[in-house]
């Protein structure tokens, strides 16, 4: 990849400080012609090269290079949509028309704070995972996992027992809250 050079006034100013235990973000410029512009690399970057950053797990945000909004959430949704082209789509078409059911729904804010915790205990469980596997040659993670159908088959049924129960807890714990304000409003049950 050639590295092509910006003006200074084209460059994000240099981060104030900060803690060690925090990484400085790095700032991607989405500029009109929709080129990705690094400003840590000083280099235009791909869609493809922004997906290796996510999975790194590098803290970055992109900007429109020319009011500045934030643009790191359309980036991440056009990664998505791209990998969902292509090979095996992680959606179903049943699922994807769901979510978009969830828009302008009531439960809309619950349902994104239901995915972000279902999916952080999917990675935990992941993780505990390749931790117990390591060491493993690929030959005997095939005989592993071989043996293992009918455990993971169980362990993932218990994952989608305790998801449908937080998110009837979280039902429930919508239904006391709007009561709760309706009877500050004087509305009751009737």
């Amino acid at each position: 990849m050639s590295r092509i050079k910006t003006p200074a006034s084209a460059r994000e100013p240099a981060p104030p400080p900060r803690a060690a235990e925090q990484p400085a973000r790095r700032v991607i410029k989405k500029y009109p012609n929709r080129r990705l512009y690094d400003t840590e690399s000083s280099a235009y970057v791909t869609l493809a090269q922004v997906r290796d950053l996510v999975m790194s797990r590098a803290p970055f945000v992109v900007r429109d290079a020319k009011t500045g909004e934030d643009l790191t959430r359309s980036i991440l949704l056009q990664i998505i949509l791209e990998a969902e082209s292509l090979g095996a789509p992680m959606f179903t078409e049943a699922v994807l028309a769901h979510l978009i059911r969830f828009y302008g729904h009531a439960m809309q804010g619950f349902m994104g704070a239901y995915l972000e915790k279902n999916i952080q205990a999917f990675m935990e469980v992941q993780a505990k995972l390749a931790e117990q596997s390591q060491g493993l040659t690929p030959e005997l993670w095939a005989q592993f996992m071989s043996m293992q159908s009918p455990m993971m088959q169980t362990v993932m049924g218990n994952y989608l027992e305790q998801s449908k129960r937080m998110f009837l807890q979280l039902q429930e714990q919508m239904t006391r809250q709007t009561e709760q304000m309706l009877g500050v409003f004087g509305v009751g049950k009737r």
